[in-house]
């Protein structure tokens, strides 16, 4: 399946739930990554899911 790209515009507006902190997109991936807390966020069909319980350890171990 072809990744989706998100829109530039919620790229801006979206930031980590943890901390508040800017996410870095790796759209090849599909994850916004917050390097700060070494998490990530997975994205199911283009959309971001941006729950603290749902977030993985990035980079995975």
């Amino acid at each position: 399946m072809p990744s989706m790209s998100l829109d530039p515009t919620l790229l801006e507006v979206l930031v980590c739930p943890q901390d508040k902190g800017p996410l870095r997109y790796l759209e090849d991936e599909q994850k916004l990554v917050n390097e700060r807390l070494g998490i990530a966020y997975r994205i199911d069909d283009g959309i971001p899911v941006m729950l603290a319980d749902e977030a993985e350890e990035y980079p995975a171990k």
